[in-house]
């Protein structure tokens, strides 16, 4: 027996709104008897903390007392056998199959959002499908599938998000997954059911990106150099030699003797488009501006630069956190003599360092994009080092030697975007959802739906606030169409309700309307929007092998029986 799953036109990675299909090939040496296939698309957030010690100290190392938490970001399942026409010739409406090769056809569209927020999808998966499903006949023992158990996602604090990236890279701590997975079933009670999965990289859809306009995000610092000390008149040696050098470079001129040189002071700035986005597999838009700050006629070089992206990625397991720190150097630039203005310059002149210095970097392809998922989230920081100096060293005849200043200037909350364009259906959704939302600009929470369990416990509240002296409500009652009446208000302030049933899953701090997706991310729309061209994607190798071994570790099993 063998199992492989064959992908109609394999991509590096795949994006929103992309139509993953293939074919499941079984090989057979011997009848088998089968009674369905079933082809799942999916897609996991995983992260494991270990719990701190007595002394608040954390060791990361160490598996004893480790916590972890999964969040089932993508779940879609497609039976592809049998077939409304497929003749049952088994017992209990299973099927024989001869030896030989077998082929059964799946095909999926990837969704925009994540699953896991949604209680309603996910209270809708029960843990069991097929012939052993409610309302499915079949006998004990035979048919059936399991699938994903959602109730105990409910338990869980989620985010309504665009799916995030693949990112792998942190050991036993966080990864981010998607794979494919097939599980053919085998009628019986001693027959295992045959699985097999493969794993490939995802890479979202940028959201829209914000019209252009001369604003820029900067990080500027002055700066002045350390005033020199005066020079003693130089003597003669005893033979007369040692008198002033010949060969003094007049590009340098050096100070007076005796007299006291002043520093030179200059506000140097790095500067980025604002909202400050950078691209992955694209240059930088960086730019560099030196400004004379004092009347002195110094010259000031730039003889190093270094431009390096900071990625923070924010790892929590219920109230545990923690974040790792991961670092890519863009650009590095030494030995440098670039001069910064003219030492004539008038104060207040600005000079734009030539951005032929890191024009030709781009971000390296193991970046992944800005996201923000459920227990993972990744943001960007850009760190500019310069090394300025007074003079310039290795000069013949300079009376003095240079002095040698490091500048770093840093540009915090960069946004990384994927550089997948979305297709122009969800940029015209998401032009129509701006004119929708209120008028704090932020969307319009959805209605929670009626439920009649409410009209009784309004019924038995409005009962208990009816007090001497107190005025009585008189909407106890349901309203015409169905609605239960609310609840009384408190100093004119409408009392929020929440369904028993379906509490709120947000922590402590946490703000509905700021988790939920971009507006043009609906999943109305993506249904009958185009994937992008395959044609100008960047390259991404932020996991090296998706089909490598989960590095986290398992708890006592429990979820992961319900995934199969």
């Amino acid at each position: 027996m063998s199992i492989r799953i064959a992908l109609d036109k394999p991509q590096e990675f795949y994006t929103n709104l992309d139509e993953i299909s293939g074919q499941v090939i079984l090989g057979l040496n011997r009848v088998e008897t089968i009674g369905n296939v079933v082809v799942k698309l999916e897609g996991d957030s995983r992260t494991a903390l270990k719990t701190p010690d007595l002394d608040g100290r954390v060791n990361k190392y160490d598996s004893n007392g480790v916590v972890t938490e999964s969040h089932k970001l993508l779940y879609r399942l497609q039976q592809v056998f049998p077939t409304p026409n497929t003749p049952m010739n088994g017992p209990g409406g299973s099927s024989v199959f001869n030896p030989g090769q077998h082929a059964f056809r799946f095909n999926f569209k990837m969704p925009l959002n994540n699953i896991c927020h949604d209680p309603k999808a996910m209270s809708s998966l029960i843990g069991v499908g097929g012939m052993l499903a409610p309302g499915q006949s079949g006998m004990l023992g035979l048919g059936g599938f399991r699938t994903m158990d959602g109730t105990r996602q409910l338990m869980l604090q989620h985010v309504k998000s665009t799916l995030p990236p693949s990112l792998t890279g942190f050991h036993a701590q966080a990864e981010i997954r998607y794979y494919i997975k097939v599980t053919i079933q085998r009628p019986g009670f001693f027959k295992e059911n045959w699985r097999f999965q493969i794993g490939f990289k995802f890479l979202p859809l940028e959201p829209p990106r914000p019209a252009l306009t001369a604003q820029e995000a900067f990080a500027r610092r002055p700066f002045a150099f350390t005033p020199r000390t005066p020079h003693p008149a130089k003597r003669h040696s005893f033979f007369g030699i040692g008198g002033k050098s010949k060969n003094k470079d007049p590009a340098e001129p050096g100070p007076v003797e005796g007299e006291k040189q002043e520093p030179p002071t200059i506000e140097v700035s790095a500067r980025l488009p604002h909202p400050a986005i950078l691209t992955c597999n694209e240059n930088i838009p960086l730019r560099i501006l030196a400004k004379k700050a004092a009347p002195v006629n110094e010259q000031v070089y730039l003889v190093g630069l270094e431009v390096v992206l900071l990625g923070y990625t924010n790892v929590r397991v219920s109230t545990l956190y923690h974040t790792e720190t991961s670092k890519w150097t863009v650009v590095t630039q030494q030995n440098l003599k670039v001069p910064l203005g003219k030492p004539e310059d008038e104060v207040g002149s600005e000079f734009e360092v030539p951005n032929n210095l890191w024009a030709g970097q781009a971000l390296p392809n193991t970046v992944a994009p800005s996201f923000k998922a459920c227990n993972i989230e990744r943001r960007y920081e850009l760190e500019v080092h310069l090394a300025l100096s007074w003079g310039l060293p290795g000069v013949k005849g300079a009376t003095a030697f240079p002095q040698l200043l490091r500048l770093p200037l840093k540009l915090s909350n960069v946004a990384v975007f994927s550089g997948i364009k979305p297709p122009p259906e969800l940029l015209q959704a998401a032009t129509a959802a701006a004119a929708a939302t209120t008028t704090t600009g932020k969307p319009k929470p959805p209605a929670l739906p009626p439920r009649a369990s409410q009209v009784g416990l309004n019924s038995q509240f409005q009962s208990s606030q009816q007090r001497p002296g107190r005025p009585t409500h008189t909407n106890t009652f349901p309203a015409a169409d169905g609605r239960p009446p609310p609840l009384p208000t408190a100093a004119g302030r409408p009392t929020q309700v929440h369904d028993p049933l379906y509490p709120p899953q947000l922590g402590p701090g946490n703000v509905l309307p700021a988790d939920d997706a971009p507006p043009s991310y609906d999943e109305a729309m993506a249904a009958t929007a185009s994937a992008p061209s395959t044609e100008d994607r960047p390259a991404y190798s932020g996991v090296t092998d998706p089909n490598a071994p989960s590095s986290i570790p398992e708890n006592d099993g429990t979820e992961k029986r319900g995934w199969h």
